[in-house]
């Protein structure tokens, strides 16, 4: 990908009338929105709204689904990433992707957060040591298991699970993080570690959260999208959206009366 500037508005990221089918549906319609750099923009809505949908799109996930097809722009770094001749592989590694459930590889701690690295081609031990360190610190894992980098990954718990996938994701050195319900299958102690990681991690990272808890929005967020069957209702920062917001569906929706 080309020399990176800012879109002209200011985002490092934007999609412009973006639109989705899988198929014959239409799964996202005429999607227009800003993800500002070094903030964390939330996308809530009921369950099947197009949010899980729009956060894959932003680094190509949805191309492995047969019948996806998509039009508009995404535009990171001012540059449409839907074009014919993008390298999808390198759009994944700038913007990476935390799952809803942790996914770590069959292997080692180290090995785990090695991996992106060493498929890019960095084989120097020292190197790579660096790294593992460098990304288990900014992932607040380091210190729980910095004596035990040898030992299997699926011996950690949810939490540090998910954590050690955030490090996963953060040693390809990315600029846009994606998290796709990262808390849903924790509990309230290991949720409230990723939220504060979360705080953390935006200095240096623009991050987007799916997320089903409004709280969680509340707490994390600076930018908050409500989305409704496919479309974008409403926009805009985190608390204007709880608290003044100006479409009567999200009102309705922030206030529990949804439906």
């Amino acid at each position: 990908m080309a020399t990176p500037r800012k879109n002209d508005n200011g985002a490092i990221l934007e999609c412009r009338g973006l639109n989705l089918w899988y198929g014959k549906n239409h799964a996202l319609q005429d999607i227009n929105i800003l993800y500002r750099e070094n903030r964390v923009t939330a996308l809530i809505g009921p369950s099947g709204c197009g949010k899980s949908t729009l956060i894959r799109a932003l680094n190509r996930m949805n191309d492995i689904i047969d019948g996806c097809r998509m039009e508009g722009e995404i535009l990171f770094h001012g540059r449409n990433i839907l074009g014919h001749h993008v390298d999808v592989m390198d759009v994944r590694t700038r913007i990476g992707m935390i799952f809803q459930k942790p996914n770590p590889f069959p292997k080692s701690i180290f090995d785990n957060v090695a991996y992106g690295p060493r498929i890019h081609g960095q084989r120097n031990k020292k190197a790579l040591a660096g790294i593992v360190e460098r990304s288990l610190k900014l992932a607040a894992l380091w210190e729980e298991v910095s004596d035990r980098l040898d030992e299997s990954a699926m011996s950690l718990s949810g939490g540090q699970q998910q954590r050690l996938c955030i490090a996963r994701a953060l040693a390809v050195e990315p600029e846009v993080l994606l998290m796709d319900e990262p808390t849903s299958s924790l509990d309230p102690l290991a949720t409230s570690k990723i939220e504060d990681l979360i705080d953390d991690l935006k200095e240096k990272y623009t991050v987007v959260i799916v997320t089903h808890n409004m709280q969680q929005a509340a707490r994390v967020s600076d930018f908050t999208g409500f989305m409704y069957l496919g479309k974008l209702i409403e926009f805009g920062r985190t608390e204007m959206i709880f608290e003044k917001p100006t479409k009567e569906l999200t009102e309705r929706y922030i206030t529990g009366r949804f439906g």
